[in-house]
């Protein structure tokens, strides 16, 4: 099977940047988004705040990124999300770099594209959050630590520990939990007792906590020197307790107020959409890793590796037992997957290992493939038409691809054409779907209105709105201050609202002229209802901004 060739993941970074062009969605990353705008614009980076009240519940990386970034490229979806992308790509060198140490170089790319083309990537480098620098920083950890015990480069320990440390500041103790699942794992079944006390350890936690200073300060700083303040309801809170042990533990133990009541199953279920297409390789590959195991007694080869399997699966141990999941807890061991993956699709394509499975794998990749092409052309003419231009560039993808799957001297089809269509469907997703959606997100789409405008944010007031709007105060590159109340509106030129807001100011005598008007709906909740264009306007609210006389 020939290897990947680079012009490929050159193409997947033209695709993640593309994504800039579609708005931030609410809630999470256009809140921080803002977050970043008001640290950028204050100055302060050590103390959070998001819109103007304390902010407890991410550590601040992403916002110091996204903050240093906007001050270079402006208040703008690119000065949000460059510096997440660019994280997205690293750890696909990462996931490259690590896996091509363990198997070679085939396998290190084929393990890149299958990172770059499952379902949750293309996610992470479009909504971004915490997860993306997160999955980066734990995969280059992982790699750089792995580097150090083969070659004991001293420079390889300390980049492992700082993008510990990294992943720390950006979304808890889990960027050193993931690590240290992969290694004791592997250490274990290998019977490799002396890495656990190794005096170098001691250098990687001195690394660590010297990186942690800055943002351990700030926390101090802001809530543990301050026991009078209000944070999430409650007084006497510790900056320091919730970031080392709440926020994460927490949710274990049950300290967490944070609760969904989901079970152990759910990151799994997500794992369908998220880590497809290849999951359904995934399965099988951990499934014969573990039973090989059993019969070895628990007792590797020193030419076998447990760390990518071992780390995954107490990394989804220790995830799947929290209290509180979202479906995108499990993105940061995704590279661990994405390594599992490739070395089982090299036994079954190059190695000719498992042919009866390999046989069940192949019709069933096809019908994915070929599902997932046709379900691209009934978005983007039917749920979300698109320009005939578009509509065409499909066509001629789906040639394509249709080319690709029946040419007899192409080998390895059951990676490429599922990998092929993943990155048609991004395409049109990104291009087409997202950015179309995004045009019912109230928030972003009044911001950008009141900025173009250049209305001051004194005269601006939200009445009764029923949207989240976490996205209208970074479009605005300003804080809009909202109001249930007709009597705060007396001094205002400008008002924000919906159906309910505009009976109400017409109950109370206001006379207005409609300066924008269209369509809301909370994009991050999609149904049928509003995917069907017959009905989608029963789904939807209107928003009005209105000019009083």
């Amino acid at each position: 099977m020939p290897k990947v060739p680079f012009w490929v993941f050159i193409l997947i970074a033209v695709l993640y940047f593309t994504a800039i062009r579609v708005d931030t969605m609410d809630i999470d990353a256009s809140q921080y988004a803002e977050i970043s705008r008001e640290m950028m614009k204050s100055g302060d980076y050590l103390h959070v705040f998001d819109r103007g009240a304390e902010y407890l519940d991410k550590p601040p990386l992403l916002f110091w990124v996204s903050a240093a970034s906007m001050k270079v490229f402006g208040v703008n979806n690119f000065g949000y999300k460059f510096p997440s992308i660019l994280f997205a790509l690293f750890a696909l060198f990462a996931t490259y770099k690590l896996a091509r140490r363990l198997y070679g170089e085939a396998t290190g790319r084929m393990a890149a594209l299958v990172l770059a083309t499952c379902q949750g990537m293309f996610l992470m480098t479009n909504d971004i959050r915490c997860d993306t620098i997160l999955m980066s920083c734990v995969i280059t950890s992982v790699w750089l630590i792995y580097e150090w015990l083969q070659d004991k480069k001293l420079v390889y320990l300390l980049g492992g520990s700082a993008a510990i440390a990294v992943g720390m500041m950006t979304k808890g103790p889990i960027a050193l939990m993931v690590p240290v699942f992969c290694f004791i794992s592997d250490w274990a079944f290998k019977r490799q007792w002396k890495n656990f006390l190794q005096p170098a350890w001691l250098v990687s936690i001195l690394v660590i906590a010297v990186l942690l200073i800055p943002m351990s300060i700030g926390l101090y700083q802001q809530f543990d020197m301050h026991p009078e303040k209000m944070v999430n309801g409650k007084q006497h809170v510790s900056g320091l307790r919730f970031f080392f042990w709440s926020q994460s533990f927490g949710r274990i133990t049950g300290e967490s107020p944070w609760k969904n009541d989901v079970n152990i199953g759910f990151l799994l279920s997500n794992m369908l959409w998220s880590f497809l297409p290849w999951i359904f390789l995934f399965i099988p590959a951990v499934v014969i890793n573990a039973v090989q195991l059993v019969r070895q007694k628990f007792r590797l080869e020193p030419q076998q590796e447990w760390l990518t399997t071992g780390g995954f699966l107490l990394s989804y141990l220790a995830l799947g037992s929290s209290a509180y999941q979202l479906p995108h807890y499990i993105f940061v061991a995704f590279p661990l997957a994405a390594i599992i993956t490739a070395r089982f699709l090299f036994e079954l394509i190059e190695e000719k290992k498992y042919n009866g499975l390999y046989r069940v794998m192949k019709p069933v990749y096809w019908v994915i493939s070929i599902l997932v092409l046709l379900i691209t052309l009934l978005l983007i003419v039917y749920v979300f038409p698109a320009h005939p231009l578009l509509i065409a560039i499909w066509v001629a993808a789906f040639i394509f691809w249709l080319y690709l799957a029946f040419n007899r001297k192409l080998t390895g089809k059951l990676f490429w054409m599922p990998a092929i269509a993943m990155v048609i469907i991004n395409f049109f997703l990104t291009n087409q779907v997202y950015y179309s959606l995004l045009n019912y997100q109230l928030g972003a789409k009044a911001g950008k209105y009141i900025r173009v405008n250049s209305l001051a944010s004194k005269d601006i007031v939200l009445f009764r709105v029923e949207d989240p709007l976490n996205s209208i105060n970074f479009y605005a590159d300003d804080t809009i201050h909202g109001s249930d109340s007709i009597k705060d509106l007396s001094t205002k030129k400008y008002i924000i609202t919906m159906d309910k807001g505009l009976k109400a100011l017409q109950q109370n005598g206001y006379v207005f002229d409609i300066l924008m008007q269209g369509q809301s709906y909370k994009v991050s909740e999609l149904t049928p209802e509003f995917l069907n264009p017959a009905t989608r306007k029963s789904t939807t609210k209107e928003y009005y901004i209105l000019k009083v006389k």
